[in-house]
């Protein structure tokens, strides 16, 4: 098992797998969950993945998905857009709820918002914690590597049954609120005292 953060600066060097990445989104957003998401050419994508963001994925030697995640700085603007979470909040998403924070989007060098986060439904029940705690450890090297301390994401409100086990430390942002049949919370990742 590996792990590679994509940028589009290095894209180039890894072959298929930002291309393996979006698909293995699209296969779990799409065509599993049914979420009404753009596609191409079998891929997932969206307006967030831009220059600005990074993609931290998880995969065999042979390049195949387990896991991935997006990353954007709070920090970044495109036309109206910045992130995902703030744009909801400001009413820009008609998917997720504009109630999703306790306060106003946070838009800080040292937070960057962590969206897509997905493990493959092709991974083994026996390696499922394994991938998603190399995830979650190259999320954290990621992060600080860019000078960030923070993550905002978006998960399923079951997160408090893993945060300890991946050893980051989480803090609930906003309500648990139902989205697709899924209880989801926004939630600060705090990496600024993880090191694995």
């Amino acid at each position: 098992m590996q792990t590679t953060t994509l940028s589009f600066a290095n894209i180039h060097n890894h072959g298929e797998l930002f291309a393996n990445m979006l698909r293995a989104r699209r296969e779990l957003f799409i065509v599993h969950n049914k979420w009404n998401l753009p596609e191409a050419m079998g891929m997932e994508y969206d307006k967030y993945d831009t220059p600005a963001s990074r993609w931290v994925v998880v995969h065999d030697e042979a390049g195949n998905v387990l896991a991935g995640n997006r990353l954007t700085p709070s920090t970044t603007k495109c036309g109206i857009y910045s992130y995902m979470i703030r744009d909801a909040q400001r009413g820009l998403l008609d998917t997720i709820p504009a109630s999703l924070l306790y306060d106003g989007a946070p838009v800080a060098d040292h937070i960057w918002e962590s969206s897509r986060l997905f493990v493959s439904h092709d991974v083994p029940a026996s390696i499922r914690r394994k991938v998603h705690t190399q995830l979650i450890v190259q999320l954290g090297d990621t992060v600080r590597s860019l000078g960030a301390t923070h993550c905002l994401t978006l998960l399923s409100a079951t997160w408090p049954r893993w945060a300890d086990r991946v050893g980051v430390k989480m803090k609930a942002m906003g309500p648990v609120m139902e989205i697709d049949g899924i209880d989801n919370q926004v939630v600060m990742m705090d990496f600024s005292q993880t090191l694995h």
